[in-house]
């Protein structure tokens, strides 16, 4: 097992979706959609630290293999604490190389609240 593999934890992309509020109207609710792993570690620099005082929300870098897929404002959850994710960035902006030994991407993401 890879140090990667160690750090992977399980999550699940959100889907917000539209659902009839029962009087004729309609409501949003999230739900869960594909499984997937990934390595979340949260920004602990000067810079985010500055900005988590100045009412910045906690940044985080999530490392993914290729095919967990997540896009710009994805909205994903981890498993083990229920703590919801954002995302901030593109997969493709860092991704490795089709020739790495490792196939993995990176992307930033916020801490975030579904909002009600």
């Amino acid at each position: 097992m890879s140090l990667i593999d160690e750090k992977m934890e399980q999550c699940v992309h959100m889907t917000k979706r539209s659902v009839s509020d029962g009087l004729g109207g309609y409501t949003y609710a999230w739900v869960d959609g594909t499984a997937f792993t990934a390595a979340i570690v949260k920004d602990s620099s000067m810079q985010a630290r500055i900005a988590e005082k100045d009412g910045v929300t906690e940044l985080y870098t999530i490392t993914v293999y290729k095919g967990a897929a997540l896009a710009f404002h994805d909205v994903f959850r981890r498993v083990s604490d229920g703590a919801i994710f954002r995302v901030t960035s593109n997969v493709t902006d860092s991704e490795t190389p089709e020739r790495a030994t490792f196939q993995i991407g990176q992307v930033t993401a916020e801490k975030w609240v579904i909002p009600t």
